[in-house]
């Protein structure tokens, strides 16, 4: 089968063998994969996969499972999406059963691919460790982006009013059509928005350039949720303002949780949202999609900072 991976300087797709399932796996056969910062940082060799894990990039996919050993709630046949610690980006994945989700009914591959990372990511950060109760003000950086679209639909639904951080005004239109109340643009400071705070819980993948900031935007008792480094990693904090506030600083990563943890999550996703997804509450913004053969271009569109929502790749 193809698997995709990163050479030194481009893209490869690779012939590799096809593994035996063990017991509780299931084997999709791989309509369409998402793409993700993380795929972008593995290909530029700063983000290697959890020992163990594939090579192959892709932490989320969609399609057909055709194979399953031992018992499992799948059956051949059956539409999926997946959760993947890598290998998504290929003509057949191999996952724990308990990472896979049904597919909502009505979503084609594309739209199914664009959910299991970034619904998991948002959900996990700003309602399971950023407790996020309902009418608690949340700040989402890059808004625009898969993860961020996704929290601003989960926000609007959880009844949790949002401001965003983005680079352009077309971004901020359309985060603002799917539910957030305003937001900042990013070379104009984001201190503009502590009128509209403060804020209970701040959804963080871009670090050191926005620390000082959260001192002064964050409630008492506020949640700050580090999910990336997009703008580095080292800050200097006036930590009595922490003190004072009693801010919370939770560094998470998904990627590398084990099997069980992700089992719950999911599992817990399912109960709530799915629901959701059936009555078009929540929906995968999907800006763009390109063939398996296409790959570098997709990666260049995500790079390209652009993307209002998430790139996908379609295994034609």
């Amino acid at each position: 089968m193809r698997g995709l991976q990163a050479g030194a300087k481009s893209l490869t797709w690779g012939e590799q063998p096809v593994a035996e399932l063990s017991d509780g796996q299931i084997r999709i056969r791989v309509k369409a994969a998402g793409l993700n910062r993380a795929d972008l940082l593995q290909k530029a060799g700063m983000y290697p996969p959890p020992p163990g894990v594939t090579d192959i990039l892709g932490l989320e996919c969609a399609g057909e499972v055709v194979e399953v050993k031992g018992e499992s709630r799948w059956k051949a046949g059956d539409r999926v999406c997946a959760l993947l610690a890598g290998g998504g980006m290929a003509d057949e994945a191999i996952v724990d059963g308990r990472h896979a989700l049904p597919v909502p009914d009505g979503f084609d591959w594309a739209q199914a691919a664009a959910i299991p990372e970034v619904f998991s990511t948002a959900w996990l950060n700003v309602f399971e460790l950023g407790a996020a109760q309902p009418g608690e003000k949340v700040l989402i950086h890059a808004g625009a982006s898969g993860v961020g679209t996704a929290a601003i639909q989960l926000c609007k639904a959880m009844g949790n009013p949002c401001w965003v951080t983005l680079g352009s005004e077309e971004k901020l239109k359309a985060c603002q059509e799917l539910g957030a109340s305003g937001g900042a643009l990013r070379q104009n400071g984001i201190n503009s928005l502590k009128e509209n705070g403060p804020f209970n819980v701040a959804l963080d993948p871009v670090g050191a350039n926005y620390a000082k900031d959260h001192l002064d935007l964050l409630a008492v008792d506020g949640r700050w949720v580090l999910i990336g480094l997009m703008g580095g990693r080292e800050a200097t904090l006036d930590l009595a303002k922490v003190l004072a506030k009693r801010i919370k600083l939770i560094g998470s990563t998904l990627r590398s949780r084990d099997a069980d943890f992700k089992a719950g999550l999911l599992n817990r996703m399912e109960q709530r949202l799915w629901p959701l997804f059936a009555k078009g509450e929540l929906k995968p913004l999907v800006a763009k999609t390109f063939s398996f053969e296409e790959a570098e271009a997709a990666f260049a569109e995500l790079a390209s900072d652009k993307v209002i929502g998430k790139v996908i790749l379609v295994n034609e």
